[in-house]
């Protein structure tokens, strides 16, 4: 590899993991070697979760799908600062997300600890009056489903369409395991299941003013830096063209058919870009402890 590109592929390594939960430290993901966390290298989980640019997409889509619960958007909107600082909001759920996926077991099994006693004192009232508790299991449950369900189709759309229905019902299976460890119960554990349960929640979903203040705010979400910015506004339109046509429309979202392929092809473009350009994130660090790439 040429001196520019080398320069030019860890440039944007710098980018893409400076926005990643990597860069609040603290978990050492190549330690200690033969630990396979709690899911392991053979897991569908980690090779949905192992791909930046999908699930950077997946969770803009995610949040948006979230916030469609009245009482999960209380939760946020009272208690996280996400409105303020949006990047460590963002570095905050990727940590919990890629640490749960690759970290070793001690470490998983902590951020889990920690995010328990967090949920412990999100507490309140929505904009209704209705009570909420981040502890809630079945609003545990809405949080994981919006979450895997975003993760796969984002997957199957930018990384690997032909996933087959056997590995999809591994993955819900599989990544279920975090929700209940938080707890969550009778948690949709296949897509048939998940796609019945959102259709049932579909009566409780709501979108208001601040619902629609999340999605500006999603809209207009800083970068790291100026160069990346095109690129960081392309992945969070693919994020909002990720929702299911039913999610678009309650959010007021239209997108012309012409928007649609242009936000795909371009998104295809640069998720290739950024798999050539990253060689040290949370997977590959990983694989490196469980012996399955170079030091």
């Amino acid at each position: 590899m040429s001196d520019f590109r080398q320069l030019l592929r860890k440039r944007i390594e710098r980018q893409v993991l400076s926005i990643s939960g990597l860069a609040l430290g603290g978990i050492d993901f190549e330690n200690p070697a033969g630990d396979p966390g709690l899911f392991g290298p053979e897991s569908v989980t980690w090779r949905i979760h192992g791909d930046f640019s999908s699930m950077l997409c997946g969770g803009v889509s995610a949040l948006l799908l979230q916030m469609l619960h009245p009482l999960a958007l209380a939760g946020v909107w009272d208690h996280s600062s996400f409105r303020e600082d949006m990047l460590g909001r963002l570095r905050r759920t990727s940590q919990f997300i890629s640490g749960t996926t690759f970290a070793p077991t001690r470490d998983a099994t902590a951020l889990i600890e920690k995010v328990k006693f967090i949920h412990l004192h999100v507490t309140g009232t929505d904009a209704h009056g209705t009570p909420y508790a981040a502890s809630d299991p079945d609003l545990l449950v809405w949080v994981h489903v919006a979450e895997a369900y975003s993760f796969l189709q984002s997957h199957l759309r930018y990384r690997n369409p032909s996933l087959s229905s056997t590995e999809q019902d591994r993955y819900y299976q599989e990544f279920a395991r975090v929700a209940e460890s938080l707890g969550a119960v009778n948690v949709p554990d296949s897509v048939a299941a998940v796609e019945a349960y959102l259709q049932a929640m579909r009566p409780q979903l709501r979108c208001d003013e601040r619902t629609q203040e999340v999605v500006r705010l999603l809209r207009n979400a800083p970068a790291p830096s100026r160069l990346a910015k095109p690129v960081g506004s392309l992945m969070i339109q693919a994020g909002i063209e990720l929702l299911p046509g039913w999610a678009a429309e309650q959010l007021g979202i239209s997108l012309s058919p012409v928007k649609r392929k242009t936000i795909r092809f371009g998104t295809r473009r640069i998720a290739g870009i950024l798999r050539w350009a990253v060689r040290n994130g949370s997977w590959h660090r990983a694989m490196r402890r469980m012996g399955r790439l170079p030091s």
